[in-house]
């Protein structure tokens, strides 16, 4: 990315926080406190909740959430290749409550648009003038004849959504043989984090070099193209051997045979349109929809939920926002930046509404960088505005920009660093 169009991207960014400044009411024009609930502990859900409370802090904002803490997807591949922990990229919720937050540990089961209430699995009720649903995504099992949630769990893990399932995957590649295979299919688009399969095949290769230099990996892909993909074989190319007959990486295109039909779960075996592939280790990343609650809730057409892509306001009912990876937002891709970005965008327009405001003219960003390898660090970042006339989120020209080809190492090694340096701030941007 050239200066320029890094300096563009940082003044776009900081954009979002300075429409929040302009909101600064005074408790008096609201009389009662107005009441959000947010449900969904993530990227959106727990940055909604905090900028919602520092744009205006009379607000009552409940957050409803599952699990007790965080753990991100970004960067959870590198847990896969030896650089980081599960307890390393884990967060607790208590700096959104240090900012106002109510924060409960329940599950969202449903919601109910006319009396303006989210119910719980454990039976109780919360009222809200605005609801927020930011719920990441769900799988569409039965995609893979023989693949189901208990073989994922159990056996052959998505890893997806951090947590147990990366370590069982950690340990299956660690507990392979040396020279053995591991096989990784990765979804149809649209999927949460476009590169994070092609990072993910890198990581374990990077962990196979050190420990198991005659394994291979094998990624078998229904898309003939992917995310970063020139700059993936790049660094594969360099660090794998990749397109010689000792590369550690091979990609099975969509019109190579890539596209998966069935697994069987107890030979460790995939069946691909053209031919059989048998592994040590089997990562079948499912085809993806949105959370369990936005179908339940009605939100939901096809696999997605349909916005206001202005204020991300759902276009099935009045005063409920859907955030994130279950939204339809293209053009930005499902990306933990991405939803940071439209939570912002989101608790702005939230908050003008309530004090009779029209809400802004929403800009957003996204940034991604994925780490190959020891020093090579690859990034794509861009900046977007909305166009009322299409509803749709489009690119602005010439802004962001990609890492470039046949960078030196120096920028290799650089983007790494700003790769940890972009995970620690998204972290405290969110939760602290």
């Amino acid at each position: 990315m050239t200066d320029i169009n890094r300096r563009a991207f940082i003044r776009a960014a900081g954009g979002v926080a300075a429409l929040g400044a302009t909101l600064g009411f005074p408790s008096l024009a609201l009389g009662s406190a107005r009441r959000v609930v947010v449900v969904g502990g993530g990227v959106g859900g727990s940055t909604v909740a905090k900028y919602l409370r520092k744009l205006d802090p009379t607000l009552a904002v409940t957050l409803i959430e599952t699990k007790p803490s965080y753990t991100t997807c970004f960067m959870s591949n590198e847990v896969l290749g030896g650089e980081r922990t599960l307890e390393s990229i884990t967060f607790g919720y208590d700096g959104l409550r240090r900012h106002g937050v109510d924060v409960v540990m329940d599950t969202a089961v449903g919601i109910d648009p006319v009396k303006k209430t989210v119910q719980t699995a454990s039976g109780k009720g919360f009222d809200y003038d605005a609801c927020v649903v930011s719920p990441g995504i769900d799988f569409k099992w039965g995609a893979i004849a023989g693949y189901n949630a208990e073989i994922a769990a159990n056996s052959v893990p998505h890893a997806w959504n951090a947590g147990p399932q990366t370590l069982l995957l950690r340990r299956q590649i660690e507990a392979m043989p040396e020279g053995g295979r591991v096989i990784i299919v990765a979804p149809p688009d649209p999927f949460k984090c476009p590169p994070g399969p092609y990072e993910r095949a890198s990581q374990i290769a990077l962990y196979c070099k050190h420990h198991k230099p005659r394994a291979k990996i094998i990624i078998l892909d229904a898309k003939d193209a992917f995310s970063k993909q020139g700059l993936f074989i790049e660094g594969w190319t360099k660090l794998y051997g990749y397109g010689t007959d000792n590369s550690m990486i091979q990609w099975v295109g969509g019109s190579g045979g890539g596209k998966v039909e069935s697994l069987d779960a107890a030979k460790l075996s995939i069946q691909a349109e053209i031919e059989e592939f048998k592994g040590d280790v089997v990562n079948i990343i499912p085809p993806q929809k949105a959370g369990a609650i936005a179908f339940a809730a009605d939100l939901a057409e096809g696999d997605w939920c349909p916005v206001n892509k202005r204020t991300f306001e759902s276009k099935r009912h009045k005063d409920i926002y859907v955030l994130g990876d279950a939204s339809s937002a293209a053009k930005m891709p499902k990306s933990a930046y991405a939803a940071n970005s439209q939570a912002k965008v989101a608790a702005a327009a939230i908050v003008s509404r309530f004090h009779g405001l029209e809400p802004g003219d929403p800009t957003f960003v996204n940034t991604c960088y994925s780490v190959v390898g020891e020093d090579f660090g690859i990034s794509v970042a861009a900046v977007y505005s909305h166009d009322a006339a299409t509803n749709s989120i489009e690119p602005i020209p010439n802004s962001g920009g990609i890492s470039p080809a046949k960078a030196s190492p120096e920028i290799r090694k650089r983007e790494v660093s700003y790769a940890h340096s972009w995970f620690k701030n998204v972290i405290n941007d969110m939760l602290e």
